[in-house]
């Protein structure tokens, strides 16, 4: 039976300093050895989450759970670093075991992570107070889609965590007293999202940038602190209605660190700021009792080319509390240091420009890169998307804007809904620095570029790619095979690919006649070694014989190539993540993947026709591997 600490009693040890750095416990790879044995923390973590329902959530559950409120619980987990106990509640959560009696026993004082976006339905009012009690040194907190809490109960907990530098309120209904709260108690916070708060409106946002950004009608209850939080990641896509632009331009002038950013109508936000339209937001700023744009940007500018009046301003922000809140690594020290570099560099070559240390952008248009490229010159990851069918004149432009960044690029993602061939100028000039490339949208043909797509961004690690399918009948060309032609092109860092089509859902089967895409997914399987995750979704072309091909190249293939290559690791032998919905694929297959990928966990075989209900009962009786059937 687990010990309890009284309800008034707090905890009081000294923090050990400790340097903040992103953990990412869902990257697999953190489990496993240079052999990829699991390692024994892992082994030890999983033995630990079988016995927890029949042991210790039982008892508390039982005895404690709607009996008692208490502020710790002294049981096995208290003893444990916070590191551990944030592996174990992501493990439950993959496996879907975090109970509310788990989650209760896992709200231990040295959490320094939690993150409740896979069991939403868990975050209760009640479960915020144990958070607020309990978990006071936080510094990453997320919450997406918690619907059943109310704004005052966010308000309540976020008083309680003032060392929070990470938050994430998505889809929550955060309102614009949530942000006064932050403002005046989250000082240290560094990334905030808010997409798709309705109750939120973009004016709202707005005391982010300061006490003078509060709006007059929006009075607070407790005076704001000395400094806002200086947030280098905001993201607030689809929020409330209001005049988004206006707003976003505030914010933007106003957030100095800013680096990630999205934004409805950003693009216009920042075409306004670079044309200087100050007289725009005259409206705006009257009605809200909000100084005016231009006083903003001027003050921004006078800011600009001497950095030591922000920076005494940081450094005063955090003297304000503990140094242990904050406990900056040299890596973001660096990239402070670059920052000031980059203002200073922006003076010195123009005293009339304002130049954003924007580097992430999302949520913006075409029309609008002109002025993005001259206000945001150091971007490495950009999300567009419009409207417009197959508009050419965009699209060029797009592709002579697009040199701006090119060779510093690392993310592209795109929306458009027309010939993927009009993308492939823009994609060969920004091509060659690409880690990461997203096409939605997109419509395709018999004749469409894929492997000159391929060719163009040798350095990918994912490839998304969710097009509809060719309207015209095939070709039916010569197949290639990679192991012949060793010319073709290859991704060897690709980890995650996924290819999906649209369909008619009336329909069983796709239309299978674009033979030659085949020759598109040899080359990408065969070539692409490390590939750990792969969604083929409705192709319309024959793929079940294809990946038999792959996976015999794999055994006997290998012989015709070099050497050197023969060391590399075989076709899908590293594949975690395997989606092949309504293909038409057979059970023989799959069962052969499944027995070269080791590290297979998940497949997803739902409307496979040639796939019988009975194939899948079978096949579910092995516990390595989840399968999903419909």
């Amino acid at each position: 039976m687990p010990l309890f600490r009284t309800a008034n009693e707090r905890v009081l040890r000294k923090p050990r300093p400790r340097q903040w750095r992103l953990r990412n416990p869902q990257d697999e790879r953190n489990w496993r050895t240079h052999e990829g044995v699991p390692s024994l923390t892992r082994l030890c973590l999983i033995s630990l989450a079988d016995n927890m329902k029949a042991l210790w959530e039982k008892d508390y559950a039982d005895n404690y759970l709607d009996h008692y409120c208490f502020r710790y619980i002294m049981g096995p987990f208290i003893s444990l670093p916070g590191d551990l106990v944030e592996d174990l509640m992501w493990l439950l959560c993959c496996r879907k075991k975090l109970s509310r009696a788990a989650l209760h026993l896992l709200l231990v004082p040295q959490l320094k992570s939690l993150s409740l976006v896979t069991c939403p339905s868990l975050v209760t009012p009640s479960l915020c107070v144990h958070i607020a009690s309990r978990c006071w040194a936080l510094w990453s907190l997320d919450v997406s889609g918690a619907q059943q809490l109310h704004s005052k109960f966010l308000c309540e907990t976020l008083r309680s965590l003032p060392a929070l530098r990470s938050l994430s309120l998505a889809g929550t209904p955060c309102d614009s007293s949530v942000i006064r709260t932050i403002v005046r108690h989250c000082i240290s916070l560094r990334h905030l999202d808010v997409s798709r708060c309705h109750l939120l409106s973009p004016d709202s946002l707005l005391p982010l940038g300061g006490a003078a950004f509060i709006p007059s009608s929006q009075s607070p209850s407790a005076p704001s602190s000395s400094s806002p939080p200086a947030l280098a990641s905001l993201l607030a896509m689809d929020i409330g209605f209001g005049e988004q632009a206006m707003a976003a331009a505030y914010l933007l002038l106003a957030l100095p660190r800013l680096e990630r950013v999205a934004l409805d109508e950003l693009g216009q936000a920042c075409s306004l700021i670079q044309r200087r339209e100050f007289w725009k937001a005259d409206e705006f700023a009257d009605r809200l009792g909000v100084p005016r744009l231009e006083e903003v940007w001027r003050e921004r500018m006078q800011r600009r080319p001497g950095r030591k009046r922000w920076e005494a301003d940081g450094e005063d922000e955090i003297q304000g509390e503990e140094m242990m809140l904050w406990n900056a690594s040299e890596s973001e020290e660096e990239e402070v240091a670059e920052f000031c570099n980059v203002q200073d560099e922006a003076g010195v070559s123009s005293q009339s420009d304002l130049i954003l240390n924007l580097r992430d952008i999302k949520g913006v248009s075409y029309d609008c890169l002109d002025s993005l490229t001259r206000l945001c010159p150091n971007v490495h990851s950009i999300s567009l998307n419009t409207a417009v069918d197959g508009d050419v004149r965009q699209v060029s432009r797009f592709a002579s804007n697009i040199r701006t960044w090119s060779n510093q690029l690392q993310t592209l993602s795109v929306h458009y809904p027309g010939p993927l061939v009009d993308l492939l100028p823009a994609l060969q000039v920004a091509g060659s620095s690409l880690t990461s490339l997203t096409l939605e949208g997109v419509k395709t043909s018999p004749e469409t570029p894929l492997l000159e797509l391929i060719k163009s961004c040798p350095k990918l690690r994912d490839l998304n790619i969710s097009a509809d399918p060719p309207r015209t009948l095939g070709d039916y060309g010569q197949i290639l095979d990679p192991l012949d032609h060793p010319n073709l092109p290859q991704l060897t860092n690709l980890c995650s690919l996924s290819l999906s089509f649209s369909y008619d859902h009336s329909q069983m089967k796709p239309y299978m006649f674009w033979s030659s895409l085949i020759n598109v997914l040899r080359c990408l399987l065969i070539g692409s070694p490390s590939l750990e995750r792969l969604s083929f979704v409705s192709l319309p072309c024959i793929l079940n014989a294809m990946l038999l091909d792959v996976l015999i190249a794999g055994i006997y293939g290998r012989r015709r190539v070099r050497a050197a290559a023969s060391c590399s690791p075989a076709p899908l032998q590293r594949l975690r993540h395997l989606d092949l919905r309504r293909t038409d694929v057979a059970m023989l297959t799959v069962k052969m993947i499944m027995q070269r990928s080791r590290e297979l966990r998940y497949v997803d075989l739902s409307y496979c026709w040639n796939i019988s209900k009975q194939e899948c009962m079978d096949l579910k009786r092995s516990d390595r591997v989840e399968i999903i059937w419909e």
